[in-house]
């Protein structure tokens, strides 16, 4: 596979296509924490109100990931990524066009939705690629498109900046200057452009191979009685985070106790219809009707621990892009444009961590394995980081050589991170093949309850070197308690290293198996 992927030809290009894709997503997604302490200072924003801007960033992610796999699953991807590439354009100009704090939340919340995309990514590789092979071609796919985090950290500081040189062209009436809202709606338009790219230039399957649906796309679907009652319990945290957020916003004045109150009953309302949409998919096996025979059967506790593996590495992940900046600034009296681009060290890691990771997981024999020592060395990898304040007052190293050691640090340790990524999601596309969708945007929308949780937990802190270690810390506690339930919880998924996906074989275009309608 390594020595025919730049070949631009087949699987390759849709590959290709489809991680850049998500890469133009997460630049879209990312664009605000490199130029946030820009923005802060033109609005005259206090660091709450930036703290919840960058909750913001995350908070619907949550509920578009599970909406999204479930539009995949029905729709394909070629479509679902192309509109979603388009829809980028409208937050990324909103918030650029932005003349207060409100404006600013409300057009976040809307952009957040764009990194939702990751989803879509997944099956589309995984139709393309054979289980042997999946760790590594969904590792390129989710690390080279997640590097598009470090790449607006490289870039849109310098874009800005040039932009600034040119006072009477990007200039409204009222003086302040465009350099930061130019180069974040730019950013929306170049993905809606790709968008429609994209939609010409692939395809959902390759030639004769049938794309598999679920019955219904209406919740996710689960083959024993038992395991409906665990899917209840595990949504039960994609709607508290959201009320944890909805609460954030009233302690920064957004939502008034009232606005509160009424958000917490919507909040409710939606679980309650989320559990309903669940049951009517559901509805035959839980009524005795229908009895899924044995070879047609998953266990839930696989997505169930997969989407705990994703709060604590991917989890971790956006939240620490978020913060890791000001820490550096911060810890070390750098400059901004400095502190950026020693932050963007971690999300760089992507391009080589996350494909590691997949590649370990399929070459080792035992995606099972790979997934618990990787979170356990994410989990060590974050102690060690809450460590750097107390390595700087202590070694009496000098400025620049302190520096150099914790960005050392920092890419062992997101090494960790973005290989446990990588492995999860070698893992993700073998529980259940019909709704990979589904099961992509559940985890997927755990590693934004993740970041959301760490991101407020991180707000509730004093700023300086105490809150950035009690961060640190629990990000280190949380990856080794999960690395636990890896090891003596997590199972091996059957035909984890085949030369088919379950229900082919060659030369034969697949049926649809129990439960699932075929278009």
């Amino acid at each position: 596979m390594l020595g025919e992927m730049w070949s631009f030809k087949g699987r390759y290009k849709i590959l290709h296509m489809t991680w850049f894709a998500f890469f133009l997503s997460f630049v879209v997604w990312f664009n605000l924490a490199p130029l946030s302490t820009a923005i802060q200072e033109d609005f005259g924003l206090d660091v709450g109100q930036i703290r919840t801007i960058a909750i913001c960033n995350v908070a619907l992610t949550v509920p578009a990931r599970i909406i999204i796999g479930m539009l995949l699953d029905k729709y394909g991807p070629r479509l679902t990524y192309s509109l979603l590439l388009i829809y980028a354009a409208i937050p990324c100009i909103t918030f650029a066009c932005a003349q207060n704090f409100g404006q600013l939340v409300a057009s976040r919340l809307a952009l957040s939705i764009v990194g939702a995309g990751f989803v879509i990514g997944i099956r589309m590789t995984a139709e393309w690629f054979p289980p042997k092979e999946i760790g590594l071609a969904e590792g390129i796919y989710g690390g080279w498109g997640n590097f598009g985090s470090a790449f607006a950290a490289f870039t849109l500081v310098g874009v800005a900046g040039f932009l600034s040189l040119f006072p009477g062209a990007f200039q409204v009436l009222d003086g302040p200057l465009l350099n930061w809202r130019i180069a974040i709606a730019a950013t929306g338009i170049i993905a809606a452009l790709y968008g429609v790219l994209y939609y010409f230039s692939v395809q959902d399957t390759p030639p004769g191979k049938v794309y598999q649906r679920p019955t219904s796309t209406r919740g996710i679907e689960v083959t024993t009685v038992r395991d409906f009652w665990f899917l209840m319990v595990m949504n039960v945290p994609l709607t508290g985070i959201l009320m944890v957020l909805a609460w954030r916003l009233k302690k920064v004045g957004f939502l008034s106790p009232g606005g509160f109150t009424i958000a917490l009953i919507t909040l409710a309302g939606l679980y309650l219809f989320q559990a309903y949409n669940c049951w009517v998919a559901n509805k035959d096996l839980l009524t005795g009707q229908k009895r899924y025979p044995a070879d047609d059967r998953y266990k839930f506790k696989q997505v169930a621990i997969l989407e705990l593996t994703y709060i604590v590495n991917f989890g971790s992940e956006l939240a620490v892009v978020s913060m890791l900046p000001t820490f550096f600034e911060g810890t070390f009296g750098l400059s901004k444009s400095l502190a950026g681009m020693l932050a963007a060290s971690y999300a760089f890691m992507n391009l080589f961590a996350r494909p590691g990771g997949g590649l370990i997981s399929d070459r080792l024999g035992s995606r099972k394995m790979t997934m618990g020592v990787l979170t356990l060395g994410m989990g060590t990898g974050y102690l060690v980081m809450s460590s750097i304040p107390n390595l700087r007052d202590s070694l009496g190293l000098g400025g620049s050589v302190m520096v150099a050691l914790a960005v050392v640090l920092t890419m062992v340790c997101s090494f960790f991170v973005q290989s446990g990524e990588g492995s999860t999601f070698a893992m993700v596309p073998l529980v259940k093949r019909r709704i990979i969708g589904q099961i992509a945007g559940n985890v997927g929308a755990y590693g934004n309850v993740g970041a959301v949780a760490y991101l407020t937990l991180y707000s509730l802190l004093p700023e300086g070197d105490i809150g950035n270690q009690v961060f640190f810390q629990v990000l280190g506690v949380g990856g080794l308690i999960v690395a636990f339930l890896c090891f003596f919880l997590l199972e091996e998924p059957k035909g984890s290293f085949a030369e088919f996906h379950e229900g082919e074989e060659p030369g034969v275009v697949p049926t649809a198996p129990v439960g699932s309608s075929v278009h």
